[in-house]
């Protein structure tokens, strides 16, 4: 029986490679894929923001080795 951090660690991940993949790398998520992920996965949190470049603060944010994707590692900051 899993745990339930463990069960969260998988869902994390299974949700990461859901969205990555579809415009490259499959390991890492384009600025294009971390909009459709938070769109879809984060509807609460986008829809109370006003401003319209949130995307590409957090993917900045995100971002640290700046290759313009975001992998796995980078990711797991924003949870």
């Amino acid at each position: 029986m899993t745990t339930p951090l463990e069960d969260a660690m998988d869902t994390l991940i299974r949700i990461f490679h859901h969205y990555s993949g579809k415009e490259g790398d499959r390991y890492k998520l384009s600025k294009g894929e971390l909009k459709e992920l938070l769109t879809s996965e984060l509807t609460d949190f986008l829809s109370g923001q006003k401003d319209p470049l949130l995307v590409d603060k957090i993917m900045n944010d995100l971002d640290s080795n700046k290759d313009n994707e975001v992998d796995f590692n980078e990711f797991v900051i924003l949870v």
